[in-house]
This record gives C-alpha cells, structure tokens and sequence, in this order.
C-alpha cells in the first residue's frame, strides 16, 4: 500500500488560499485542514481574516477556534493533532487539504518533525523575559540571529515568546535550534502547491483586507478580548492587526496610524514567509490563485487515494 495523498496549499497572507482551498475541497470531497497559528484562537476572527460561517459550512474544517486567546498551543501537540486528523480523513475516503502560512506548522506535519525535547527551564525563561523588557524585543531577536541565523529569519520580531523559547532551546543543549528539528521522509504523497500574485497585485490585496477589517469592526473585536480580561501583551495580541488596535483603544494612535502601521509590519511579514516556501522549490508546484482548472487538473494527475 502506497501512501496516501495530502494536498499541501501553501503561500503569503492575503494571496487567496482559503477561496481557492475551499473550492479544491469541494471538488475532490476534501476536508481543510488549518496550519494558520493565528486561526486557533477563539474570538479573534476579523484580524485574522478567519474563514466566514457560510465558508466554514462549505466544507469541514480543522484546528481552527481550538484554543482561548491566553493559552498556546504547542508545536508538537499541533502536529499531534493534526496528523490524528489526517488519519481520520484517510479513513472516511476523503482528501485532506493542509492550508496555511505558518512555515514551522506545515514542516512538521509533512516532513515527520520531531521538535526539540528539551524541558521548559522557568529561571532561564525569567531571565530573558527580564532581558526583552530592559533591552527590548529587537535586541532579543539580534541576539539568536547572531547564534542561530537560519532559526531568527523564521521566527516573527513581535513573537517575542517564540524567540526566548528558541534561545532557551539553544542556551539548554548548546545546539542551534535549526539543527535540531530531525525530519524523516515525508509520511504523505504530498501535493504541494504554491499561491503567488505579482507583489504589486499582493499588496494592494493586503491594503484592502486591512481596510475590510476595520469596516467589520476590528476595533470593536479588540476591544471586546479586553473586556474580557485579556490581557494585552498576551502572544496572540500581539500579532498583526490586534496590538496596533489596542494602541488604538488606549489612545496612543489613530486609526490612520494603526492602517499605515499595519500595512507596513504585513509587508515585512510577506516578505519572512517567502523564507519558508520560495519559488525556486522545485517540490512546490506554483500557481496564481485564478488558474483554478491548471490546479484542479494537477491535483487530478497526482493524487492517490487510499
């Protein structure tokens, strides 16, 4: 028995892959799974430009709304989670879709990461948290650029939390953090296909959702998860969009502000995925987002079926 096919769509923020993905998945009766950090969390819906309820009825959807705004969800408990479900799929004769930016999360799902074992070390951890308040983040991402280059061009500046787990991963075993995510041969008969729009085209799109969200009341989202009680230096408030928007509800910046700031921190972002998925991966087969029936007749001459 051969392996059995998972359809990888890959590509940067705002270039179309949830239309498109939800598409394929009706076509081939598919079931879409999330490798979109952002999308775990409850309750954060428009400045993740999360899929709609009409579009989350079209098609079944995975690991999305799985986790409260102030908890994390781990690395390997994703990857756990989200080849269970794979499996899952496999077993009712359906085709799974892996769809998402987050560079690390699709790794380690379709290459058999087995992330870093290393036991969360409080005291290191309190002294670097110590560090990025007197330093700042900026002076905390230099310092793993300086031990770890490949693992800090991965790694967001604003995901702060991200970087101190590195440095302590790489300060625990005396080992850059990218050397040590052992990956094996690809369990799936991976069908990796790459979104791509002209730059100029992917960033007017980028300044229309941002647009978009502030019209489907951004700040009104923002200052709910406050109400809450969520605090705002939690991980998941800092991505982008939500911490500008609070700067916004303290009054510290204007809307305008938080738009041209947004727009500018998404450009940079584009930028880092293009680290994790390049165009010269010959293992990525790249399309624009409307050649649907180019990617609807390559899925066709590549899949199997279990």
């Amino acid at each position: 028995m051969g392996k059995s096919s998972l359809i990888l769509i890959v590509g940067p923020t705002a270039v179309g892959k949830t239309e498109l993905a939800i598409k394929l998945a009706e076509k081939f009766n598919g079931e879409i799974i999330s490798a979109d950090s952002r999308l775990f969390y409850k309750g954060m819906d428009v400045g993740t430009a999360k899929p709609s309820k009409e579009e989350l009825s079209r098609v079944p959807h995975h690991l999305i709304d799985i986790v409260n705004p102030d908890e994390t969800l781990s690395l390997a408990v994703f990857q756990k989670k989200a080849t269970d479900i794979i499996e899952n799929i496999y077993k009712r004769n359906k085709l799974p879709f892996l769809v998402g930016g987050t560079g690390q999360y699709v790794r380690a799902v379709t290459e058999g990461w087995t992330p870093p074992e290393v036991i969360p070390n409080e005291k290191m951890r309190d002294e670097l948290e110590k560090l990025k308040e007197e330093k700042g983040i900026d002076w905390l991402h230099d310092k793993l650029r300086s031990l770890d280059e490949e693992a800090a061009k991965k790694i967001d500046l604003r995901n702060y939390r991200r970087t101190i787990r590195a440095l302590e991963v790489i300060f625990s075993t005396g080992r850059k953090l990218s050397e040590q995510r052992s990956k094996g041969e690809s369990p799936y008969h991976l069908i990796s296909i790459g979104l791509t729009r002209p730059r100029e085209e992917l960033y007017k799109r980028v300044d229309e959702r941002i647009e978009s969200m502030f019209a489907n009341g951004l700040i009104d989202e923002v200052q709910g998860l406050l109400d809450k009680g969520y605090s705002p230096t939690l991980p998941s408030m800092s991505a982008i969009g939500y911490r500008e928007c609070v700067s916004v509800v303290q009054g510290h910046m204007s809307i305008e502000q938080a738009k041209v700031e947004m727009r500018r921190i998404t450009r940079i972002f584009v930028r880092r995925q293009s680290n994790w998925f390049k165009e010269s991966d010959e293992s990525i087969k790249w399309f624009h987002p409307n050649d649907e029936k180019e990617i609807e007749k390559f899925i066709e001459s590549k899949v199997r079926r279990a």
